[in-house]
């Protein structure tokens, strides 16, 4: 199949490529198992230019895809993929991947609408078995999909590729412990490269780098390749077991092998003459759970990416030469950064406020924080539900703790916000970024459910800002709020533009505001939504339709004098959210029909977030489809009541 891609960037790093690149003859795996293995280097070489070249156009996650290609390759030479089961871990590094799997000629479409995703995705492709985005999956995942095969009579191999971050978050260990138990044959590899998205922080990171590092180690098992050497590649198991408990001896074993998987390694991951041939043994002669710890650097190849601090783990559209990122239009500050410079401020002024984050500390704006009080910042690694009980801990000695999580990450601690802060009623703060779409990441990284699964808590309050000076008032708030748990979530992007007041101010619990007063049509929005709200009322007024604004700021307690106020007077009501069913305009609802204003021939209309999964696109395309855009709230308006003004809107 030819290579329909556009013509590539000059420069140094690509200009090296010899007259006939190995890579336009690779579409798919079973070309690459086609090549001579001496054939390898070179074409890893050339899919690492091919992937620099495709990022620089589309951005996305670059520094943890150069990590992996040597891997890739070999993984790919070596085993007979797909039937043989590859799974990545969170599925960033992936992009080599998907170059080697069918769908090099529409690499340039990652992230883009209709195209590529930035993880892995089963309707995408029969190479990817498993879909990811959110860490530490992939060994459970691979477990079962081993028993699965076991069940089925099968002979096939399980691949699971998990990196030193993802190895921070308990689940994976949870797997391990049961891949242990169970004896299952399933291959781990763990990708080493000493950087997740932050800095490593915790305990494996260093007993890792132990590993990697010490003398003892490496003497052990130079001794044991030398004994396997003399006795060829079918060496008895017992004998190859027997050297690894001698180095247990010495070393005192490995938390690996304690938890039941054969330990190999580390080996360097960027070396394809070690890579393929250990990689080979492990297939044919490993018969349980096996643990193959490969080191590697995040952004190899490239030295801009090498040289960066966070190795370019995540990037915008790029110079190929240069490494320059293309620069960001001025805009006003990201509410990521507006909440970073408020906590901070607040915790200068009392010093039992505390942060949190799960190894997000610069997605979520913790990273300011840090520096500024060091001593009062936590990054837990990846451990949300481990964040959560954390914080409960603290508040219940009388800090101040803000758990700040990803809406989607908040998900995995579900039960540690139920059981260990709703029931005891302890005042954990939970500042939600990503809350509603996000653009290029996806239907995983959507904040759609934590309206919803948040505000069904008893005692629990539930803000959501609608620009970024409502968003300072409510970090203060949150700050000075000690009789329970309370949240506040916030789109990632840029604010609307509003004056920043120099401090927030408390906010009343359960009191909304009415931004605009109108007569005939009443728009009620809770979150950053509040804009459009605005713009669809001066279209509404222009077509004779007087309209009220108004601004909910709390899910819970509702603000039940204003809900019915909106409803006794005006003919249409309109809940506006970024949220999914079961949210905002539910609890609007439950008490509009408790109070019997539902039998009152009203008009309301709850819009939301799709009931579905929504690809990535432009996020003002998502919010234009989903109906939360200024023209769907007239739209909306109009289809109330009955659609017979709608030629009068403007255009």
């Amino acid at each position: 199949m030819p290579d329909p891609s556009p013509q590539r960037s000059p420069g140094i790093l690509l200009a090296s490529r010899p007259e006939t690149p190995l890579l336009d003859s690779v579409v798919w795996p079973a070309d690459l198992r086609a090549l001579p293995e001496t054939a390898l280097p070179q074409l890893a070489a050339e899919l690492r230019g091919e992937m620099i070249d495709a990022v620089s156009q589309t951005g996305g996650h670059l520094g943890a895809g150069l990590g992996v290609v040597e891997l890739t390759v070999a993984l790919h030479y070596v085993f007979d993929t797909p039937d043989d089961r590859l799974i990545w871990d969170v599925g960033h590094q992936a992009y080599p991947h998907k170059i080697l799997t069918g769908r090099r000629e529409r690499i340039r479409s990652l992230r883009q609408e209709g195209g590529l995703s930035g993880f892995t995705k089963r309707d995408e492709s029969r190479f990817d078995p498993f879909g990811a985005a959110h860490s530490s999956t992939s060994i459970s995942a691979g477990l079962g999909m081993a028993v699965a095969r076991d069940l089925d009579g099968r002979a096939n191999n399980v691949i699971a590729v998990i990196g030193d971050g993802a190895m921070s978050a308990g689940m994976a260990f949870e797997a391990m412990n049961n891949a242990g138990a169970m004896d299952a044959r399933l291959i781990v590899i763990l990708n080493d490269n000493d950087m997740s998205i932050a800095a490593p922080s915790g305990a494996l990171s260093a007993y890792l780098a132990r590993l990697a590092s010490g003398r003892t180690y490496q003497g052990i098992r130079d001794f044991g390749k030398r004994l396997t050497s003399y006795l060829g590649k079918t060496v008895d198991a017992a004998i190859t077991r027997a050297v690894e408990h001698a180095r247990g001896y010495v070393t005192g074993g490995t938390l690996f092998e304690e938890l039941g998987f054969y330990h190999i390694g580390p080996i360097d991951g960027h070396n394809l003459e070690h890579l393929v041939p250990v990689l080979k043994n492990v297939r044919d002669h490993c018969r349980g759970p096996v643990l193959l710890h490969v080191v590697t650097q995040k952004g190899k190849g490239y030295p801009p990416a090498e040289a960066a601090a966070d190795k370019y783990h995540g990037v915008s559209k790029f110079d190929v030469i240069t490494g320059a990122q293309a620069a960001v239009p001025a805009n006003p500050p990201s509410y990521t950064s507006v909440f970073g410079r408020a906590l901070v401020e607040e915790a200068g002024r009392d010093q039992k406020i505390v942060a949190i984050t799960a190894a997000m500390p610069s997605g979520t704006g913790l990273d300011l924080f840090a520096e500024v009080h060091p001593k009062r910042f936590f990054d837990v690694g990846i451990a949300e539900q481990h964040a959560v009980t954390f914080a409960a801990g603290l508040a219940s000695e009388g800090y101040k703790p803000f758990a700040a999580i990803y809406s989607t990450f908040l998900q995995r601690a579900y039960d540690q916000v139920v059981h260990d802060v709703a029931i005891q009623k302890l005042p954990v703060r939970f500042p939600i970024d990503r809350a509603g779409f996000v653009g290029a990441d996806g239907p995983t990284h959507c904040g759609a459910f934590d309206t919803t699964f948040l505000a069904t808590l008893p005692g629990f309050v539930v803000m959501a800002a609608a620009d970024e000076a409502e968003f300072k008032h409510m970090v203060r708030t949150a700050a000075a709020y000690d009789e329970g748990p309370i949240s506040f979530r916030y789109p990632r992007g840029n604010g609307v533009g509003v004056d920043l007041p120099e401090r927030g101010v408390v906010l009343e619990i359960g009191k909304g505001r009415i931004v605009k007063e109108g007569g005939k049509i009443a728009l009620l929005s809770f979150g950053t939504r509040l804009a459009d709200c605005l713009a669809a009322a001066e279209d509404l007024d222009a077509a004779g339709l007087p309209t009220t604004v108004a601004d909910a700021r709390f899910a819970k307690p509702l603000d039940t004098a204003l809900v019915e106020r909106l409803a006794r007077e005006h003919e249409v009501l309109v809940t506006v959210e970024e949220g999914a069913v079961g949210g905002f305009a539910a609890h609007v609802l439950q008490h509009l029909a408790s109070v019997g204003l539902l039998d009152s021939g009203l008009k309301i209309r709850p819009l939301i977030l799709p009931d579905r999964f929504v690809d990535q696109a432009r996020p003002e395309k998502m919010y234009a489809d989903a109906g939360l855009d200024h023209a769907g709230i007239v739209r909306t308006v109009f289809a109330a009541l009955g659609g017979g003004k709608a030629r009068v809107l403007k255009a």
